[in-house]
């Protein structure tokens, strides 16, 4: 039996690469010292006037909606 190996990658859902980059990039993030300035940003633009469209975002967003 002849032994074949393939070029193509999973891609889509499951695609290995997505995921590998994906997580590379947030070890990198999470290193980077950065995490506390972001949260309290993040923790600014839920109270301020950007609250009530990152709300709507979020529950859309928990129910499988996107924009």
């Amino acid at each position: 039996m002849e032994d074949r190996k393939s070029n193509l990658k999973l891609e889509g859902e499951g695609s290995y690469e997505g995921a590998r980059k994906y997580q590379d990039a947030q070890h990198a993030f999470a290193k980077s010292g950065k995490v506390d300035a972001k949260a309290r940003e993040a923790a600014k633009a839920v109270d301020g006037a950007e609250g009530p469209e990152l709300e709507a975002a979020r529950r859309a967003a928990a129910k499988g909606k996107t924009a």
